[in-house]
This record gives structure tokens, C-alpha cells and sequence, in this order.
């Protein structure tokens, strides 16, 4: 981390806990200033500093200190959970040329990597989650058209071996609609989510290490991630 960042600590877990304690209104206000100095900032800090470092190893992705902190508020709307608050911190990092939504129904922002701040239940990550179906369709139609190159990019131990398989949350028990059982790449296929990642400890996400530990994880990630990419008509670049 560069001088002018500034790391989580303890006290950072400690303020998240809080808030799992009394997610409300009146406790939060009172401790606004704790937030602000234990988790927004240090957060902000961490999304400047990847975006530095992103420029070197992979232009195209940035980190916004305004876009790519996820908002502290939740979205009620729908829920019967009102608890007005997330009890966690997080980041997303994303392509230049696609915008910083992850996770909507309209245009989706592409894949990137991503970072979560929880106590006891930190990760990392990197690929695109639930995107709609124009995206997920788009993906499929490159796994169709090159079955092997996926399969061949998830199978490099330095993303095997550090983060295992693609989750499979969502995963289809069927083949989609228009595709043979016997595909070649059936399997992922059955994927609605191409995300890969691993938990993180405490002690990694408070130590003075936690920026090249996701630096060295992004850098891994990154084939997945151009793979997506470039499926969805985003270009790599060689410098910014």
C-alpha cells in the first residue's frame, strides 16, 4: 500500500459488528464519524490504490473512488428485512468501457473483480454475477462457438488451484433452452454466474499485505475475466 492509504484495522471489524448489533438509524448517526474513518475511507483509499495498480497488469479495468464502493444503505423496497443498513463493506472493480453496474436487469457492466469487507466472512473474487439474460446469452453463445477455450482458462492451476471451480449458485440442473445434452461444454453451459474466489481471514483483510494479496489474486482472475470480456465486445488494452 502506497503512503497516503490508509488500511483497515481492527477497529474496522469491530465497527461492523456494531452494526450487525444495532442496524438502526439512531445508532449508526451516532456513530457516522466511525464509519467514515474506520470503513469509507480506508475504502476509498484500497479502490485508489488498485486502480493504480490495475493500470499496470490490466489497463482496461479501473477502480472509481466515487463508482466503485457499493453504497452502505440497502434497498428495502422488496424486503422484509428493513434493516437500513449492510452489515459489510465492498468494492467492485470493472471495465472501463462498460460502467459500474454489477448484478442489474439492464446494461450490465461486464466482469471485474471484487472485494468484501465482513468480519469472520471477507473474500475476493473476480467474473460477472447473474447478469441479465442479453449478457448471459452472449456468454453462452461464445462457450457454443469455442467450447474448449473456458474450460481450458478454469483448468490453469493459478486459478484452480487458489480458487477451485466456478460457484455454482443458480446453476441449472438442465441444459438451456437450445442446447443438446451432449454438448461438449454442457456443463458450463448450466452456468447463469461465471464467478471465481475465496474467503479471506481477518488477519489478511487488516494486514499491511491485503493490497498485493488481491493484486496477486486479480492478476490470476484476469484470463477469466478478459474471456467474459471480450465475449461481450469489450477490448483489453495494453496500457492506459
Amino acid at each position: 500500500m502506497s503512503d497516503d492509504a490508509v488500511p483497515f484495522t481492527r477497529s474496522s471489524l469491530t465497527f461492523l459488528r456494531g452494526l450487525r448489533r444495532h442496524n438502526e438509524r439512531p445508532w449508526f448517526e451516532e456513530h457516522r464519524a466511525d464509519y467514515e474513518g474506520r470503513i469509507r475511507a480506508p475504502l476509498v483509499s484500497l479502490v485508489e490504490e488498485m486502480d493504480v495498480r490495475l493500470a499496470a497488469f490490466a489497463p482496461e479495468m479501473v477502480g472509481n473512488p466515487r463508482r466503485s464502493p457499493f453504497r452502505i444503505h440497502r434497498d428495502i423496497r422488496f424486503s422484509n428485512d428493513k434493516s437500513p443498513y449492510k452489515t459489510h463493506a465492498a468494492a467492485w472493480f470493472y471495465h472501463c468501457d462498460a460502467g459500474h453496474g454489477v448484478g442489474t436487469a439492464t446494461a450490465h457492466g461486464g466482469a471485474g473483480f471484487y472485494f468484501h469487507l465482513e468480519p469472520g466472512a471477507s473474500q475476493m473474487g473476480g467474473g460477472i454475477w447473474m447478469p441479465p439474460r442479453p449478457t448471459l446469452n452472449a456468454i453462452r453463445t461464445a462457450i457454443d462457438e469455442s467450447p474448449r477455450a473456458l474450460s481450458t482458462i478454469l483448468s490453469k492451476s493459478a486459478i484452480r488451484d487458489e480458487f477451485g471451480e466456478l460457484a455454482d449458485e443458480a446453476r441449472l440442473s438442465r441444459m438451456p433452452r437450445g442446447y443438446p445434452d451432449t454438448h461438449p461444454a454442457a456443463s458450463l453451459l448450466k452456468y447463469q454466474s461465471f464467478t471465481v474466489g475465496r474467503e479471506l481471514s481477518d488477519a489478511e483483510v487488516i494486514g499491511s499485505g491485503l493490497i498485493d494479496t488481491l493484486v496477486g489474486a486479480f492478476e490470476r482472475i484476469l484470463p477469466l475475466v478478459r474471456w467474459i470480456n471480450t465475449a461481450l465486445g469489450l477490448r483489453t488494452l495494453a496500457r492506459r
